[in-house]
C-alpha cells in the first residue's frame, strides 16, 4: 500500500516597520549569519561554508528548547543554503538542508519592500517571508505560517528598535 503524502504547502507572512526604509532594514536581514541578534529564540547562527552574501553559503541556526524529564534541554538545528541574494531588489532565497526538526523540503524568500500611504508617500517598509514546503510531520500549513509569523514579528520589532536607537 502506498504511503499517503500531503501536498506541498505555500504561504507567506509579513511584518510592517513604520518609519523605517527598506535601505535601513536590508543590512540587518542580509547579514545572514547574524540573524540570531534579531531573533531572541535563536541561540546561534553561524557560517558552515561559503562566502557571506554569495549563493552557496550554508548557515546553521540553532536553539535550545525545553524537552521532557529524561531530556530537559533539546538542541534544535537547521542548516540552510543561500540560493539567491539580490541587494538591488532587497531579497534573498534559501533552502533548508539537514535539520533535526522534521523539515523534509523548504524553500523560502525574504523580501523588503517600501510601504506607501494612500497618497503614494513612503511611510515605512514591509518584510515578506514566503515559503514552499513539504509538510512537517505532525504539523500543518497553518502551524508553519504561525511559526514563521511569530519569528518575523520579533525580528521586525528588534530591527525597528535598533534603527531607532541608531538614529536618535
Amino acid at each position: 500500500m502506498a504511503e499517503e503524502t500531503q501536498p506541498r504547502g505555500e504561504g507567506k507572512v509579513t511584518a510592517e516597520l513604520k518609519g523605517s526604509t527598506p535601505d535601513q532594514v536590508w543590512p540587518f536581514l542580509s547579514d545572514l549569519c547574524n540573524i540570531h541578534k534579531w531573533l531572541p529564540t535563536l541561540d546561534t547562527c553561524h557560517l558552515v561554508e561559503g562566502v557571506p552574501g554569495q549563493p552557496g553559503l550554508v548557515r546553521c541556526v540553532a536553539s535550545t528548547t525545553n524537552g521532557n524529564d529524561s531530556d530537559p534541554l533539546k538542541l534544535k538545528w537547521v542548516n540552510e543554503r543561500l540560493l539567491m541574494m539580490d541587494p538591488s531588489e532587497k531579497c534573498f532565497s534559501y533552502e533548508v538542508l539537514d535539520n533535526n526538526v522534521g523539515i523534509k523540503s523548504c524553500v523560502a524568500t525574504i523580501r523588503v519592500m517600501p510601504m506607501n500611504d494612500g497618497d503614494g508617500k513612503m511611510v515605512g517598509c514591509m518584510i515578506e517571508w514566503s515559503f514552499v514546503s513539504d509538510p512537517v510531520e505532525g504539523s500543518g500549513l497553518q502551524d508553519m505560517r504561525s511559526f514563521l509569523d511569530f519569528r518575523l514579528q520579533a525580528v521586525a520589532k528588534n530591527i525597528g528598535s535598533a534603527i531607532q536607537e541608531a538614529s536618535g
